[in-house]
């Protein structure tokens, strides 16, 4: 019984570290898109979208 609840433990200490690599990448692409919209002159909502569904994605796998 020790041994399922110390792994329980476990994998949700994995799946919350994951989840702010998540939140990370999307918060830095959202910024990054939102910048570079607004440097050439495109929407800056969609480019904060864009830019930050792929910092998502990309702070998904690296971690």
């Amino acid at each position: 019984m020790k041994k399922i609840v110390m792994s329980s433990m476990l994998v949700a200490a994995a799946m919350s570290m994951s989840a702010c690599s998540t939140l990370r990448g999307a918060a830095i692409g959202g910024a990054g898109g939102a910048g570079v919209a607004a440097v050439t002159g495109k929407d800056v909502g969609k480019g904060a979208a864009v830019g930050g569904t792929a910092g998502a994605v990309v702070g998904t796998v690296v971690d």
